[in-house]
C-alpha cells in the first residue's frame, strides 16, 4: 500500500509514520517529492488497522497497490527514475548507449574496442569477464583477469563498465571492479543472486529471462528493490518464441509496457535479441524509436575471430554508422544521445555524409 503524506508534512511526521508502519511489521520505502512525499509500505495488510495510519499527523490518505509488483510500480512512483552509472544517467531524455565486445579476450582488444566505441558516442563499456555458455565446452570468460582488464580500460578511456555475476560466491569480487552488475537472462529469477546483487548498492542491469513474462520480470526487479537498492536498469533482450529466423524475438512491445507500468527505465539489447549483426542496426532504430532508454551493443574488433558471440557484433566502424543514424531517430522522438569524445553537430554532420550499416 502507499501512505500518502499530506503537502508540508514534516520530515519529523513522515518518520513517525514509518517507524509505526515498522512497528506493524512493514517494509517501508519513503519517496521524497517536490510536492508530496508517500511511504510505500510492504507487508501484510491483514495486520494493519487503517485508524492506525490515517489518523497520524501529516497522513492524507491510503492507497493500496494493485499490482503483484509493488516497489517497481508506478502506483508507488509515477516520475521516471534516473539511475546513474559513473555519472551517467539512464532514464531521461537522453538516450545511453553501452557498447563493447561479448567476451574480453585480451587486454589490446578490449582497449581497441573501448576506445573505438567512445569514440563513435558509446557511454558505458559493456564486457564479459564471466561468460555462462550453453555448451560446457565453449569459451566461459577470462574471470578474474578479464576483470582487472575491464578496471585498467576503465581508467585509461574513462567509461564506466558494465559486466556480468553469475553466482553469488562472485559478486563482491564482480562488485570491486564493476561500475554496473548485469544479472543474465538465464539468472533473471536467481533470487538468492538478485538479493546479494542488490545489496551491494551498485546498479543492476536485469535482463529478461528467454521465456518469462513481464510481469515476472518485474517481480525479479522487486526483489532488488526489496534488498533496498532502487538503482535497477531492465534489459529486454529477446525471448523464446515458435520462431526460428532468429535467434530470439526481440520484443519491443515490452519497452512500451513497462514504460506504462513501472518508474524503472528500460534499454534494449539488438545484438543478443536478432543473433545476427546486420539485424541489429534497424533494431536499435526501432527500439529508440519506441521509447527505450538505452541500447546494448555487441561490438567487437574482429567478429570473424571472436570467441563468443562473433556473428551478431557489429564491426566498429558499423557501429560508428550505426550512431549516426540512431542521432535522427532520436530527434525524431524528442530524445537525445549522450556522446563522449564526439560532439552532437558532429555526429549530425556525419549522419548527413554516409548512411547505412554494411559490412565493413
Amino acid at each position: 500500500m502507499i501512505v500518502v503524506m499530506r503537502p508540508g508534512a514534516s520530515r519529523e511526521q513522515i518518520e513517525a509514520v514509518a517507524r509505526r508502519l515498522e512497528e506493524l511489521g512493514f517494509k517501508t520505502h519513503p519517496i521524497y517529492g517536490q510536492e508530496k512525499t508517500v511511504i510505500g509500505a510492504i507487508g501484510n495488510k491483514k495486520a494493519l488497522s487503517s485508524e492506525a495510519i490515517i489518523n497520524l499527523p501529516g497522513v492524507e490518505k491510503i492507497v493500496p497497490i494493485l499490482k503483484p509488483y509493488k516497489l517497481v510500480s508506478r502506483e508507488l512512483k509515477d516520475t521516471p527514475t534516473i539511475v546513474r552509472v559513473g555519472g551517467v544517467p539512464i532514464g531521461g531524455r537522453n538516450v545511453v548507449l553501452m557498447a563493447g565486445p561479448c567476451a574480453v579476450e585480451s587486454e589490446e582488444q578490449l582497449l581497441t574496442t573501448a576506445r573505438s566505441v567512445k569514440e563513435a558516442g558509446a557511454q558505458i563499456l559493456r564486457g564479459g569477464a564471466f561468460k555462462p555458455r550453453t555448451s560446457p565446452y565453449s569459451f566461459q570468460g577470462l574471470e578474474a583477469e578479464g576483470l582487472k582488464m575491464l578496471a585498467r580500460v576503465r581508467e585509461e578511456v574513462g567509461l564506466p563498465v558494465v559486466t556480468e555475476v553469475m553466482d553469488t560466491r562472485d559478486v563482491e569480487l564482480v562488485a570491486g571492479y564493476a561500475d554496473m552488475l548485469q544479472i543474465g537472462a538465464r539468472n533473471m529469477q536467481n533470487f538468492r543472486l538478485l538479493k546479494e546483487a542488490g545489496a551491494t548498492g551498485k546498479p543492476i542491469l536485469l535482463k529478461r529471462g528467454l521465456a518469462a513474462t513481464v510481469e515476472e520480470w518485474l517481480m525479479a526487479a522487486e526483489y532488488i528493490l526489496d534488498s533496498g537498492n532502487s538503482n535497477v536498469v531492465l534489459c529486454e533482450r529477446g525471448i523464446r518464441t515458435f520462431e526460428n529466423a532468429t535467434r530470439f524475438t526481440l520484443d519491443l512491445s515490452a519497452v512500451a509496457v513497462v514504460k506504462e507500468n513501472s518508474h524503472l527505465p528500460v534499454i534494449v539489447d539488438p545484438s543478443h535479441g536478432t543473433g545476427s549483426w546486420r539485424l541489429v542496426p534497424p533494431l536499435a532504430r526501432a527500439a529508440v524509436a519506441c521509447g527505450a532508454d538505452g541500447l546494448l551493443i555487441e561490438v567487437h574488433p574482429d567478429p570473424v575471430r571472436a570467441l563468443c558471440d562473433g556473428p551478431q557484433s557489429l564491426h566498429p566502424e558499423n557501429f560508428d554508422l550505426l550512431v549516426g543514424e540512431l542521432v535522427a531517430v532520436a530527434q525524431a522522438v524528442g530524445r537525445t544521445i549522450g556522446f563522449n569524445g564526439r560532439s552532437q553537430q558532429d555526429i549530425e554532420g556525419f549522419a548527413g555524409e554516409k548512411t547505412g550499416s554494411g559490412p565493413v
